[in-house]
């Protein structure tokens, strides 16, 4: 997973968010660097209407790719090891 994106999902579930603050924080108009449009079209995030104010949780696909063990970026070893 995107190291951004994965530490958008580690913010969203370390305290409730609202809808303004998460686009404050994460919305960005760089098409290299489209991590809250990623994560809502790959189902990872969803805006929730609570009343007057929207708030922002994770999918239960959110919620998995958290708590997914992170993989490994280590080369292969040359001895098969």
């Amino acid at each position: 997973m995107n190291p951004l994106t994965l530490e958008l999902l580690t913010w969203i579930a370390s305290r409730p968010r609202t809808y303004a603050e998460t686009m404050e924080a994460w919305r960005t108009n760089c098409p290299r660097h489209p991590v809250w449009e990623d994560a809502c079209i790959e189902g990872l995030v969803e805006v929730v209407d609570s009343g007057p104010t929207s708030t922002v949780v994770l999918t239960p696909r959110g919620n998995a790719a958290l708590a997914a063990p992170p993989l490994s970026l280590s080369p292969p070893s040359l001895d098969g090891q």
